[in-house]
């Protein structure tokens, strides 16, 4: 063998050798290393600011100041249904219309989910599901002075004087029949009226629209018949005590898990729901002690020729008279609330 071809045989094992530690060191060193993303939070939109919702606005609402925004939208998604803050619009003029579609929380506010006043169907829009809307009489004491406005919480309370049987007085008495109903409208408004710089005009009114149960607009209407209605303005505060006793008595229902938006939406119908029963009342008494605290009883003749004396008590709302004095073995005999003293072999 020549020296030429022992040269070319050794540079060929070289290379070989070569190419095996190479390929060794690749499959027995260090893994190659893995690229980690990199979480890039999205650019703010820079958009035309349109109106958007605060919260979430379920069919019914009354749009105010705390139910709409300004945020900035992508122009590229922007619909000529959306309200855009360029161009001279003035959010006072949707302030008092209210919802006829749901909107969710953070979602543009479109033209046609609103319904302004004085529109056809506003006041049905207006309306929760299932609810009537009812128009009561007020005087200028009884409607607070004119500080009742849509949107507010009221309790009406009924005044009336009782007659009774007797010659006294008749029975003065007042009492909370309803509670935690809706204005929707005051003299047939349904906005807030306000003057050229923006505050609130308060005009009295003589009649207001509430919002009702079936149920609960016939006891209005009967309550009307029966005497004078006044309106008494509920804090905002006052949902915490109507809460517990819409939850005992199961009017709502109380969602299961830890779901904020489950929770608040438990809030909203707890907060919009009217109560009847458990009416609260006064009566002359408790206010002068020169009135009465009972219906005055009723008089009758007395048969054994001895005064009647009229009573009142839980038992007789009317007020039953004692039985008369009698000098014999007598025998009491009721009739309705009169009861009468009979002597023994006398005529009845």
């Amino acid at each position: 063998m020549d020296g030429r071809k022992i040269i070319l045989l050794a540079g060929a094992l070289i290379v070989a050798a070569l190419t095996a530690f190479m390929a060794r060191s690749l499959f027995t060193g260090a893994s190659a290393p893995v690229a980690g993303a990199q979480v890039v939070a999205p650019p703010a939109p820079t958009g035309p600011r349109v109106m958007v919702a605060t919260r979430a606005l379920p069919v019914g609402t009354i749009i105010g100041p705390d139910s709409v925004k300004f945020q900035p939208w992508p122009e590229e998604l922007i619909e000529n249904a959306y309200f855009v803050e360029a161009g001279g619009f003035d959010p006072k003029t949707v302030m008092g219309t209210v919802v006829r579609f749901a909107v969710p929380a953070g979602q543009p506010v479109t033209q046609g989910a609103l319904v302004k006043p004085g529109d056809r169907g506003f006041l049905a829009a207006a309306l929760g599901a299932g609810m009537r809307a009812v128009t009561v009489p007020v005087s200028a004491q009884s409607s607070v002075a004119g500080f009742v406005f849509p949107g507010d919480r009221v309790d009406l309370i009924l005044t009336q004087s009782v007659e009774g049987g007797g010659d006294g007085p008749p029975l003065k008495a007042s009492e909370t029949v309803l509670r935690n109903l809706r204005v929707l409208a005051t003299d047939q408004r349904v906005d807030k009226q306000t003057d050229d710089k923006g505050n609130t005009v308060v005009n009295t009114f003589s009649t207001v629209t509430l919002e009702a149960t079936p149920s609960i607009a016939e006891k209005i209407a009967v309550a009307q018949q029966v005497g004078s209605l006044s309106l008494s303005l509920r804090s905002i505060a006052d949902n915490a005590a109507d809460l517990e006793e819409a939850i005992a008595s199961g009017a709502i229902d109380v969602p299961e898990g830890d779901d904020p938006s489950a929770e608040k939406l438990m809030m909203a119908r707890a907060a919009a729901l009217p109560v009847a029963g458990k009416a609260s009342f006064s009566t002359g008494a408790d206010v002068s002690r020169f009135q009465r605290a009972t219906v005055p009883g009723r008089s009758s003749s007395n048969i054994a020729g001895g005064p009647q004396i009229a009573a009142a008590g839980p038992g007789f709302p009317g007020g039953a008279p004692a039985a008369a004095a009698a000098t014999g073995p007598v025998v009491r005999v009721s009739r309705g609330t009169t009861v009468t003293a009979v002597e023994v072999g006398g005529k009845k």
